[in-house]
């Protein structure tokens, strides 16, 4: 009877995760066509905000990781529209709506890379899909504005200079002068409502000021401190010569068209915005109210009731603010783009705020863990979130996500692994935690001496060879260490593993086991106590390994021996231990096993993929999953024994794959977690 039960219960949470993945894949924007549903976890990096001047309840997201999001119900909920130009590295910081064809946007990004690289693009369907623009190829577009006197001028800053475009972005210009030394890295640009040719552009060093078109161009130095970057400039709409001015030294303001400036660290101390918040990344005045100015900074939002006069701050300090939007038909409803914490909007003029990301993932997901015991639950890891991030819970087989971050204070989460007890066990960069009563705990792991050396039982063998048998053998010893006995961990733990009663957990300073529930943790024996990347166990073959050398136990740790990795691996960046005992490898140049222990690897006949940053062996379905890095989509399977190859394009960029409950979960690299849209049991699918 109770396995009965367990089979009802088993096919009832297989029913369940089927309808939440029917769900999703109706709700599927019509502009992104998923191959594999996005499922979150919600939140992440959002930058810029454009609101369609007919409709105030549709507005655009641009993000950190080159996608475009939509909302048709004034920030509810979020669709995906399209990663543009098909690029994981692009930061949308500027989007723009033609008010003659609101059809027509036009972006400027910039690209997180070793050179300036970026563009602006064009958009004639409504954000479905985009063009690069020639005239900017390659320009680390940072600012980007458009004339309300004449809106086919627009204006552009980037790395190199100031460009304008007098027809809605179709073609662009130069117009600061190139021989110019100080008119480039332009962070800020701002156009006169009344008059196009007088244009405001703050730099990296100081802000300046045309009044002809770019023909001649003056600096703005009265009353701000040398070298200050400039990042947001404004202009009052209805009086112009009214402009603000946002700096590393503070905000400034100006009642002269920037003529002189009054503001700045000594007077913004004594008005609420302190001098630590060095970075006022944008000014953004009411619409509808124009002496309500918000300033949103790195340090939260401020607001001011009096036109710059007296700032207060309306969301915790640790609110990482991008941009802001005020409803230009509701002024109590306003939208905040946040680092981490994605989009948080607030009905009631900015004295509260709240999440409001349905439909928003731009997570880092670098960890995954299923509970053999029970297929629905999994947890993920996720880094570069602090406080907003750590391990997120699913009960719905990856469909739907919980955060569980309690005591982790903002640590990037590395590895996870569970326990056959069942317990959650994560691998930080700052020591290793098990999940008790919802709450995570530092392992109270002791790095201890060495035991006393102790002679072993010696039995004769037929040639008086040494012999130790099963029930004498020591317990896996710990090698002597600078950390005092009685401290915690604290290394960074780059994998963890679960082989029966034994966890590894391969770190910046060795390779640990415990046999104790994660409780005791010791340096194993046999292994140099040096960084180790990469930890995979099996049946009593274990496996680590770092970027260039794999050691290998066959005895479940007591004995280790090093195993040579495949000469055409120029790095090694994934293992695996498979069912049968063979050592997996992979890395750029591809995958490969061995089963004699590194004497000779072999690449499975028809698996063409390379730039693999994942092995996993699934026990139930008896194959090796493989994902890849680069531009690649595909996720991969090799079946075992026949070393039968299948494929799935997911249409995502992938970091881990695994088994979950009825069908196929991924991690991607920047945009949470994804499922399979057509739930095939994970045995069938198998068998196929």
């Amino acid at each position: 009877m109770e396995q009965d039960g367990k089979r009802v219960n088993m096919k009832q949470r297989r029913v369940g995760v089927f309808c939440a993945a029917a769900i999703l894949l109706l709700c599927t924007s019509r502009g992104f066509a998923a191959k594999w549903l996005p499922v979150g976890p919600e939140g992440g990096d959002a930058r810029s905000f454009a609101v369609d001047p007919t409709d105030h309840q549709h507005v655009y997201l641009g993000t950190a990781a080159g996608w475009l999001y939509q909302t048709r119900d004034g920030g509810v909920h979020w669709e995906r529209l399209v990663r543009v130009a098909d690029r994981d590295d692009l930061v949308i910081d500027n989007l723009l709506i033609d008010p003659a064809d609101t059809k027509h946007l036009v972006l400027g990004a910039w690209a997180v890379s070793d050179k300036p690289d970026g563009g602006i693009f064009e958009s004639h369907d409504g954000g479905i899909s985009w063009t690069p623009v020639a005239d900017m190829s390659r320009q680390s577009v940072r600012a980007l504005a458009e004339a309300h006197s004449d809106p086919k001028v627009m204006i552009a800053g980037t790395l190199e200079g100031v460009f304008r475009s007098e027809d809605a972005g179709a073609h662009w210009k130069r117009i600061s002068p190139p021989e110019n030394k100080e008119i480039h890295e332009v962070e800020s640009i701002a156009i006169d409502p009344s008059d196009a040719k007088t244009i405001y552009a703050g730099t990296w060093h100081l802000p300046w000021k045309t009044t002809d078109g770019g023909a001649n161009w003056a600096p703005m130095t009265k009353g701000i401190i040398v070298d200050s970057d400039v990042f947001s400039i404004i202009v009052d709409p209805k009086t112009p010569s009214v402009m603000y001015l946002s700096a590393c030294s503070g905000i400034y303001k100006s009642a002269d068209g920037g003529e002189s400036f009054k503001g700045g660290v000594s007077v913004n101390k004594g008005q609420g915005i302190p001098s630590t918040a060095r970075r006022t990344r944008v000014l953004m005045q009411d619409p509808n109210a124009q002496q309500v100015v918000y300033a949103g900074t790195t340090e939260g939002l401020y607001r001011s009731d009096d036109a710059g006069g007296e700032w207060k701050r309306h969301t915790p300090s640790s609110v990482i603010v991008n941009d802001v939007l005020v409803d230009p038909t509701d002024s109590k409803r306003v939208l905040l783009a946040t680092d981490r914490g994605g989009v948080l909007i607030s009905h009631d003029g900015g004295n509260s705020f709240e999440p409001s990301n349905a439909g928003f993932s731009q997570r880092e997901v670098s960890a995954m863990a299923e509970d053999p015991k029970d297929p629905a639950r999994v947890y993920i890891g996720v880094v570069n979130d602090k406080d907003l991030g750590g391990v997120f819970e699913s009960r719905t087989g990856g469909t739907s996500w919980k955060q569980v971050s309690a005591g982790l204070e903002g640590r990037d989460i590395y590895s996870l692994t569970i326990s056959t007890e069942g317990t959650a066990v994560t691998g930080t960069s700052h020591g290793i935690f098990l999940l008790k009563d919802g709450v995570w705990k530092r392992s109270p792991a002791s790095l201890v001496p060495p035991p006393a050396p102790r002679k072993l039982p010696v039995r004769a063998g037929r040639k008086g060879a040494t012999k130790v048998s099963a029930a004498a053998a020591p317990k896996t010893r710990v090698v002597s260490t600078h950390i005092p006995p009685g401290k915690s961990y604290d290394g960074s733990v780059f994998s963890l593993v679960s082989s029966g009663d034994t966890m590894y957990a391969a770190t910046s300073r060795g390779l640990l086991s415990t046999s104790s529930n994660g409780a005791i943790w010791n340096l194993v024996a046999g292994v140099p106590a040096t960084e180790w990347r990469f930890v995979a166990a099996n049946k009593g073959v274990v496996a680590v390994a770092n970027l260039s050398m794999i050691k290998v136990s066959t005895d479940g740790g007591e004995s280790w021996h090093t195993v040579a990795p495949p000469s055409e691996l120029k790095m090694l960046e994934a293992i695996a231990v498979d069912g049968n005992g063979r050592i997996w490898a992979g890395g750029r140049q591809g995958a490969f096993y061995t089963a004699d222990q590194g004497a000779t690897w072999t690449m499975p006949k028809d698996l063409y993929a390379r730039n693999i940053n994942s092995l996993y062996f699934d026990q139930q379905g008896s194959r090796i999953l493989l994902t890849t890095g680069g531009r690649a989509t595909e996720a991969f399977a090799v079946e075992l024994p026949a070393m039968k190859v299948r494929a799935w394009d997911t249409g995502w960029k992938l970091r881990l794959l695994r088994p979950v409950a009825d069908h196929f979960a991924a991690a991607t690299l920047f945009d949470g977690m994804v499922v399979q849209p057509r739930m095939v049991d994970s045995a069938q699918l198998s068998k196929r």
